[in-house]
């Protein structure tokens, strides 16, 4: 009785992220139970399917929990850059999974509309669908504010796949009830088949999200163009910038650059310089795991550093040797 009386509090002293994660994993598992209660009592095939679904929900949504929990953990000694693109590995999992439901029921739409099939239930089918579209819209709110605010893209793949639900059970709701109507049984997998193409259009989404942070992508435009007003401000000590680099991994942001100083200043001056620089970008990109080389403003310098930079090196010089 006290661990029941413990968990709402325990609940609360989750990170956002992590509790959207488990609201997404417990709503899951109320809906699987009801779906599969009333899909056996009822004879309906469609709401059994739907339980069925509901089962890989709750595997996508504890894949979100867990992988938010371990991208939180601090860099050790084996992962020196931390956990974060766990949430991408996850993102790709909940990928996978909705790719599967999705070509699950285009088969199965494709087989009734040559094949025919049994009667529907409408009555029962429609209330629990009905009750999981609402459900499923609340905590897909709550968990799209969460990836927002944490940044996590575990979360808005979760949040995504919340989505899908939603939207396939809008279908079954508008399918039934025009089956309900004509008594035309065509209704079932003609819907049924835009919500595959819908599922598909989703995989697509969280793929290339996903993807774009596990091979480094640079952080959006509008985030860069923040770094180099930031730096640009900083004219006196610092005389430029070169090779900078950004990238995301999980809800980490890394940056990393060469600064030009004036060769004849010390080097603990220079290191004072870098960390008020530091401390600005971090009022920029909030968190942000900063790396900074100090070059001397020497005529040489950027070609001494070509064969290292990147080909769409980005930076800014100051003034003209």
């Amino acid at each position: 009785m006290r661990e029941l009386t413990q968990a709402p509090a325990r609940f609360w002293r989750l990170d956002v992220a992590s509790r959207a994660a488990a609201l997404s994993l417990g709503s899951n598992a109320v809906l699987m139970v009801a779906k599969l209660s009333v899909g056996l009592m009822f004879g309906s095939v469609a709401v059994l399917s739907d339980g069925v679904d509901s089962a890989q929900d709750v595997f996508a949504s504890g894949l979100a929990f867990f992988a938010v929990r371990l991208a939180m953990q601090p860099a050790d000694e084996a992962h020196p850059y931390g956990h974060g693109k766990t949430e991408s590995l996850a993102a790709l999992s909940q990928a996978a999974l909705i790719a599967g439901g999705a070509t699950f029921i285009a088969v199965a739409a494709l087989r009734r509309m040559f094949d025919g099939g049994a009667d529907i239930d409408v009555g029962p089918s429609l209330a629990i669908m009905a009750v999981t579209a609402v459900v499923n819209l609340a905590v897909a709110a709550y968990a799209m504010r969460a990836a927002r605010i944490s940044e996590s893209v575990a979360i808005a793949a979760d949040a995504r796949h919340l989505l899908t639900n939603v939207v396939q059970a809008a279908g079954v709701i508008f399918a039934l009830t025009l089956v309900g109507i004509t008594g035309r049984q065509i209704f079932d997998p003609l819907v049924a088949l835009a919500i595959a193409a819908y599922l598909a259009y989703t995989v697509a989404r969280i793929t290339a999200d996903a993807l774009r942070e596990l091979i480094d992508s640079s952080l959006p435009d509008e985030e860069v163009a923040m770094i180099e007003a930031c730096l640009a401000t900083h004219e006196h000590g610092l005389r430029g910038f070169h090779a900078m680099r950004t990238r995301k991994s999980g809800r980490e942001k890394h940056i990393d650059l060469h600064v030009l100083v004036d060769p004849a200043m010390t080097v603990s001056a220079a290191h004072l310089r870098i960390e008020e620089i530091e401390s600005d970008l971090r009022s920029c990109i909030p968190g942000a795991k900063i790396a900074i080389h100090v070059d001397p403003d020497e005529p040489d310098i950027m070609e001494r550093g070509e064969a290292e930079a990147a080909p769409t090196e980005r930076g800014l010089h100051l003034h003209k040797h």
